[in-house]
């Protein structure tokens, strides 16, 4: 019996010929993720352990984000922690302000990330990486405290689901809204604890930037992770940022999946995630009344790159964000702020009425930057829109691509770039 690409990497980090599906296993991490939230709790978690040094200072990256700049004392004691903790390890990987970003998009950017990887992080969103053919995913703090004195991990081997994608994104849809489709497909708990594994022929259509953002939101259907095949757009992408070695594994032709899906990419639409599940979706041709808005967030890790910038500086440029509407963009790493500076898409944003915020999680998990009141709603390129997310339980999150989100700040309504004759 074959392995799907995820188990041959499992299989490898672990040492053992095959594995399969439900399997046991231990292995080896390549890196070990925390960030502001998660990572004073792994650090007070190892103050517990006999051993107490890191397994390996170059493999741990701690970034400095969800609350960064500090809004507050408490999220100022928790980055002094994790600070003096990098300080104490000589942590090679340490991001904190002026050199962070919004982690999910700044290790790639880095190169810290490569194909064949095994990676863990106290972030749920850590699935991410599997844009570039690597094994990532989101533990609990423990888990990650365990991870940074051992340099190991233990995993049940996921069983997996196929998605076969087919032909080309029409203009203005983007991989956002081949998640929020498959999300709204399967439901939030219809890949849980399996391995999402991408192929098919659309894949080459997609940009590096469209497989990050589908990845990131693997854990919005319960998927243990999310994985694509390594092609020459992944290797390119590696080559660019990265000057660590990568090992490409590919699924065995006689793999098993669970259940298999065939998306035609052509035939999708800009689709919005409604209040209060990512699973809530409809198509943009399925809204059928005005959903007034009171803002609009673009950024966030799932859509904050530069590919996001500018489809939302395409459809803002000369316009104006509706009366009403506060629209704030955050760029997701300082490297893509200077690049967003450079192409002028700050001044577009500024112009149209927008601000523009240093690199932060922010507003996505109801920290700051971005709170909603009693009955807001906000149309949003987050990843999560539960009750409460993004402020009063009484508050709306709508999720969607950069495009809807831009062209919904204009209208001041959910609506596509087509009503703006786009």
């Amino acid at each position: 019996m074959g392995m799907t690409m995820t188990q041959k990497i499992l299989a490898h980090a672990a040492g053992l010929e095959t594995v399969e599906a439900g399997q046991l296993i231990e292995a080896e991490l390549d890196l070990v993720l925390g960030n502001d939230i998660t990572s004073p709790v792994a650090i007070h978690e190892m103050d517990k352990f006999e051993k107490k040094d890191v397994f390996n200072k170059d493999k741990i990256a701690l970034v400095m984000d969800h609350f960064i700049p500090n809004k507050d004392i408490k999220s100022a004691e928790h980055c002094k922690c994790v600070r003096e903790f990098a300080c104490k390890h000589d942590i090679t990987n340490y991001f904190d302000v002026g050199k962070m970003g919004i982690e999910h998009a700044l290790l790639p950017e880095q190169g810290l990330t490569v194909a064949g990887d095994v990676i863990i992080g106290a972030d749920s969103h850590t699935c991410t990486y599997g844009a570039l053919g690597a094994f990532s995913t989101g533990v609990g703090s423990t888990d990650m405290a365990a991870g940074m004195v051992t340099g190991k991990a233990w995993f049940k081997v996921p069983s997996a689901i196929k998605f076969n994608l087919t032909g080309k994104l029409s203009p203005w849809v983007s991989g956002k809204d081949v998640i929020l489709h498959i999300i709204g497909m399967i439901g939030v708990d219809g890949a849980l604890y399996k391995s999402m594994e991408f192929t098919g022929d659309g894949i080459a259509s997609l940009s590096m930037d469209d497989r990050f953002t589908i990845a990131n939101m693997a854990i919005e259907a319960g998927g243990k992770n999310g994985i694509f095949p390594v092609d020459e757009k992944t290797t390119a992408y590696m080559k660019e940022h990265s000057k660590r070695a990568y090992q490409v594994f590919e699924a065995d032709a006689d793999a098993v999946y669970e259940e298999e899906y065939t998306i035609d990419l052509s035939k999708l639409e800009p689709t919005v995630a409604f209040p209060h599940l990512p699973e809530n979706t409809k198509t943009i041709t399925e809204i059928t009344e005005d959903i007034v808005i009171d803002q609009s967030v673009i950024g966030s890790c799932t859509n904050g790159r530069m590919e996001d910038l500018r489809t939302a500086a395409a459809i803002l440029k000369d316009r104006k964000v509706a009366k009403n509407v506060r629209c704030i963009v955050i760029p997701a790493t300082q490297t893509i702020y200077l690049q967003a500076m450079e192409e002028g898409l700050l001044k577009i944003f500024i112009e149209a009425g927008a601000v523009v915020s240093t690199p932060t999680c922010g507003p996505c998990l109801g920290g700051y930057m971005g709170i909603l009141a009693e009955g807001e709603r906000c149309i949003s390129t987050t990843n999560r829109n539960f009750v409460g997310r993004m402020g009063h339980v009484n508050s709306e999150v709508y999720l969607a691509s950069p495009a809807v989100a831009a062209a919904s700040a204009v209208t001041g309504k959910i609506s596509a770039p087509a009503e703006l004759g786009l």
